[in-house]
């Protein structure tokens, strides 16, 4: 069954939160990053503008810009009236109401939308589904960063979520995986026996990151090579 995209509630986040999730300091923005799931995030377009190297991959840069925009907009009253429901779950500290927070979502997802199809010109937008193999040579970027998406989404399952590492981690020296808890924001089932099967060939390492929305989420996952 083909992908649909009514089935995809896009979200974005911006460069300046990318870099408090992940823990990206300037050193590591000098490298070539890989970020997988960014839907319409704007970090690859302010990172281009800064001339940093990011690639981003999701099944969503299979659609058109004006595909995208409409989807949007479709879920844009829906995702605030929720997030309004359960604004008890969130630490509003960085983003200070919902009012702002629909203002730095919206503003990310304008800039996504302005770069959209030049970055797929310049291959920055790349429709991709994990595991599947990267067209990338082994070693190609030296961060993989995963936000929102792998280990949050349990009903994945153990295997997809180790098979789609282990592709990240073929392309990647390292790689960053935020936040390591489920939709429900509870630690994920799936942390431990992720750590037990890398650790035996990687340095597998649990960071507290400064960046904390929703409650609970304030931990990244990193798995490195070995030297």
């Amino acid at each position: 069954m083909a992908f649909q995209l009514n089935s995809v509630v896009p979200w974005g986040r911006n460069m300046e939160e990318y870099r408090l999730m992940f823990q990206l300091t300037d050193t590591d923005m000098e490298g070539k990053i890989a970020s997988f799931g960014d839907g319409p995030a704007s970090f690859n377009f302010e990172a281009t503008q800064k001339k940093y190297s990011v690639t981003s991959f999701d099944l969503i840069y299979q659609f058109s810009k004006e595909e995208l925009q409409q989807r949007i907009e479709e879920v844009r009253v829906t995702v605030m009236e929720q997030m309004k429901e359960n604004q008890n779950h969130y630490v509003w500290k960085h983003i200070r109401s919902l009012e702002e927070l629909e203002n730095v979502r919206m503003s990310a997802m304008h800039l996504f939308l302005s770069d959209y199809e030049k970055g797929k010109e310049e291959n920055r937008y790349i429709f991709h589904e994990l595991p599947a193999k990267l067209p990338y040579e082994d070693d190609t970027f030296d961060i993989g960063l995963s936000s929102h998406f792998l280990l949050m989404y349990t009903m994945l399952g153990y295997e997809f979520h180790i098979e789609a590492m282990t592709e990240m981690l073929r392309v990647c020296k390292e790689i960053r995986i935020f936040p390591i808890v489920d939709l429900d924001a509870n630690e994920t089932n799936l942390i431990q026996k992720v750590i037990e099967h890398f650790k035996k060939d990687y340095n597998v390492e649990i960071r507290k990151t400064r960046y904390e929305f929703q409650k609970g989420d304030n931990k990244m996952l990193i798995i490195s090579m070995k030297y």
